[in-house]
């Protein structure tokens, strides 16, 4: 997994300064990081506040944990199927 240099709060605090009036290359400049970036923050987490984003958090990574169940189970599934079918 890749490293954040950015942690949620600091991107909160990035996106309601932005809210309140500083412009995006004032920030940009401040906080060292590229307009791309603050744009990509703003669609992803705009109206949010830090509760959500932590819960949208969690409810990635159990879906990242159910799609590798089902790839096991899918796996196993054809497994069976297939020493169930060379056995007759």
């Amino acid at each position: 997994m890749k490293n954040r240099r950015f942690s949620d709060a600091q991107i909160m605090a990035v996106l309601k300064q932005a809210e309140s009036g500083v412009p995006v290359s004032e920030l940009c400049r401040e906080h060292a990081m590229s307009s791309a970036s603050f744009y990509k923050w703003r669609a992803k987490f705009g109206g949010m506040d830090a509760s959500l984003i932590s819960e949208m958090k969690d409810m990635a990574e159990e879906n990242r944990r159910l799609k590798r169940m089902y790839a096991e189970m899918s796996m196993q599934n054809d497994l069976l199927k297939e020493a169930l079918g060379k056995k007759r």
